[in-house]
């Protein structure tokens, strides 16, 4: 179940992540950040509501494991968004998106003490080899000395960090509640959004110095965004809840794909051989984790 889950949200997240990069080309980085969460959220509501008749409500009351979590969910995911549409603006769609990808082996790394998962050797080489698939796509080899001063790969990096922290702390907030595992994703994601949108929504009519500026700039394409990345969210945060999110996010880079189409024929963008050759690796360690699970 949570294979198929993956794959809706990766699809959903390939083109929305391409619609968010143009947004943020046209109404910046702020307002591209905030209608992930703003125009998301009536959308995760209805499903909220439609997984509290199907399967029952859940226990938050008094739930400081769960505020906590899902407050550093909601943080970690707005630092990570802005980080990639930054890594965008200074590399390439296709690096900026290929680089957050380092998430699934730190969400790994990071879920190992927290999470209490183990991981099978077969999981581990995959995700270790999309990692590599990742860094073989982004690096240029004749500058690998100064590497370090690569502002796209340090950007891209820390997307993958705080992306990573999210998948962890979105987990730990949905298995701290009492019901059902599915409504409690739904919960989780809903107050993640909500947070999120209080937060970014009081950035932009602060600095604009206007109330409506959340719904002043290129509304249409805002709802795209908003609406795509409801689904993805939908899937990822329940596939968070149901396995361990290293695997969730190793499948989930089967949106490589779309990455590259879209890196081609939206932007115009050209893929070296290096870079298809990460994204080889990368596909080969799609593969090795769905099997070392499925066995």
């Amino acid at each position: 179940m949570w294979i198929f889950i993956t794959l809706f949200a990766a699809g959903c997240q390939s083109v929305r992540t391409a619609y968010q990069n143009t947004l943020a080309r046209e109404a910046g980085f702020l307002h591209a950040t905030m209608s992930r969460s703003l125009y998301g959220l009536p959308l995760v509501s209805l499903y909220l509501v439609i997984c509290w008749q199907l399967f029952g409500w859940v226990s938050v009351d008094q739930n400081l494991t769960f505020f906590v979590a899902a407050s550093i969910c909601a943080i970690a995911q707005i630092m990570a968004t802005y980080f990639m549409l930054r890594t965008f603006q200074s590399g390439s769609f296709a690096i900026g998106t290929l680089l957050a990808k380092t998430e699934a082996v730190l969400a790994a790394l990071i879920g190992l003490p927290l999470l209490h998962y183990t991981l099978t050797l077969g999981s581990w080489i995959g995700i270790f080899i999309g990692v590599l698939g990742a860094v073989v796509m982004s690096v240029k080899w004749q500058n690998i000395r100064q590497v370090h001063r690569d502002v796209s790969l340090l950007l891209g990096l820390a997307s993958g960090l705080c992306f990573a922290v999210t998948s962890v702390s979105a987990s730990i907030a949905s298995h701290s509640l009492s019901g059902s595992i599915i409504t409690s994703a739904g919960v989780t994601l809903w107050y993640v959004l909500a947070l999120q949108s209080i937060i970014l929504c009081s950035i932009q009519v602060y600095k604009s110095k206007d109330i409506l500026a959340p719904f002043k700039h290129e509304f249409a394409l805002s709802c795209k965004v908003g609406v795509l990345s409801s689904l993805g969210s939908i899937g990822w945060f329940t596939g968070f809840a149901l396995v361990n999110p290293a695997l969730v996010k190793t499948l989930g880079q089967i949106e490589i794909i779309g990455t590259l189409y879209y890196s081609k024929v939206r932007f115009a963008e050209k893929m070296t051989k290096q870079q298809w050759i990460g994204g080889a690796m990368i596909m080969i360690s799609v593969i090795l984790v769905v099997t070392s699970t499925i066995r």
